[in-house]
């Protein structure tokens, strides 16, 4: 009993050590960005996702004024990136970008709802769909200014 407890305490260590050195020395993990179809799907995903944004009455407010390509270049540069693809985000911090907009969580959760139609739309697979958002999550954060 108490071997098998110390082998899987290894066993976890081992693959915390090795995902950790491949983190370190720039390895990603490109399953989701593979998932999505690479660059090319992501962006279908965001053409659908910026059309559906604009025209959701929730939504429409934050987006009318939008230059609709640049934000659909911006939002596949970000997801790209953020799906361990081989983009880099060269856009504004999005605290930045969000801090005059007046942003609450019903909004925020707004946004993903709308989000996931499109990954539905497109055929993204339920994990992958789970994978991204689970990655996405930190920049709460940074975009929900006010309760």
């Amino acid at each position: 009993m108490f071997m098998t407890r110390m082998t899987r305490a290894l066993a976890a260590f081992g693959v915390t050590l090795l995902l950790s050195t491949a983190h370190a020395q720039g390895t990603a993990d490109d399953s989701v960005y593979r998932a999505w179809g690479e660059k090319a799907g992501i962006q279908a995903v965001m053409q659908d996702f910026v059309t559906r944004l604009q025209a959701d009455a929730r939504m429409a407010p934050f987006f009318k004024n939008a230059n609709r390509e640049h934000l659909v270049t911006q939002l596949t540069e970000q997801l790209c990136q953020q799906s361990g693809g081989p983009c880099t985000y060269k856009g504004v911090p999005m605290k930045e970008a969000h801090e005059s907009m007046d942003i609450g969580r019903r909004d925020f959760n707004a946004l993903v709802e709308v989000l996931q139609q499109s990954m539905e739309a497109k055929g993204i697979p339920f994990a992958a769909q789970n994978a991204m958002l689970a990655r996405l999550a930190p920049m709460y954060r940074d975009i929900i200014n006010r309760p």
